[in-house]
């Protein structure tokens, strides 16, 4: 594979930056916690991905649009021992996610509030253990298909950053989302699925907490489906 990074998408590939209106206890967190934990992609990144938490850690984790956080501060809560970065440019779950953090502090998760590409560019080759994607925009509109996040130049961004033998998870219960995501992978030579069987991707991720578009979505009778994938 060629050393020359992808270029980054001209269309973001997530929508609306603010939902309702800031609460003041969201505009206090946001002022008050985020620039400690936001990642500075004007500096050059770390010789050790690891230097980037205060408190030691064995691997680096990244959640790309984790919503209102509720997956990541589960999974750093159930692994102090790995550090974490989690994505969301959505400023209303930003805030919801570092009010949790506040209620319930963990020291190994830093964040980026902006597009996942900046951060994929910036990271170190090799520098990661593990990629989840999980319920992402799908973008049902055919002419919006292009602002899909799975595509091949980020499934090559995927590729540089991720260590060999680091999983990449995505979940979606939009059928034809999941589809597209086992074509484009399957086809990628950086990456093997090894589901032997339906029950593999039928069944949530071990630990796994539910998140509440998971639950709307089950409700509403769309049925998950959590697919994995190695990198070789």
């Amino acid at each position: 594979m060629s050393d020359e990074r992808p270029r980054r998408a001209t269309e973001a590939f997530f929508g609306r930056r603010h939902g309702k209106t800031i609460r003041p206890p969201q505009a206090e967190v946001l002022a008050t916690s985020l620039p400690a934990l936001k990642l500075d992609l004007a500096a050059p990144p770390p010789g050790r991905l690891a230097d980037l938490f205060t408190r030691p850690v064995d691997g680096v984790r990244l959640e790309i649009g984790f919503g209102g956080g509720e997956h990541l501060h589960h999974e750093a809560a159930r692994h102090p021992a790995t550090g974490f970065i989690g994505v969301e440019p959505f400023v209303n779950g930003m805030a919801r996610f570092l009010l949790a953090l506040k209620a319930v502090p963990l020291d190994n998760v830093r964040v980026h509030d902006d597009d996942a590409t900046q951060l994929l560019d910036w990271l170190p080759a090799g520098a990661i253990d593990g990629i989840d994607l999980l319920y992402p925009d799908p973008w049902p509109k055919k002419k919006h298909w292009k602002r899909r996040f799975v595509n091949r130049a980020n499934l090559d961004r995927f590729a540089r950053v991720m260590a060999p033998g680091a999983l990449f998870r995505f979940a979606s219960d939009i059928d034809t989302y999941v589809n597209w995501t086992l074509l484009a992978v399957t086809k990628h030579t950086a990456f093997e699925w090894r589901a032997a069987s339906a029950e593999d991707w039928r069944t949530p991720y071990e630990g796994w907490p539910g998140t509440r578009y998971e639950a709307k979505a089950t409700r509403e009778g769309r049925t998950p489906a959590y697919l994995t994938f190695v990198r070789k």
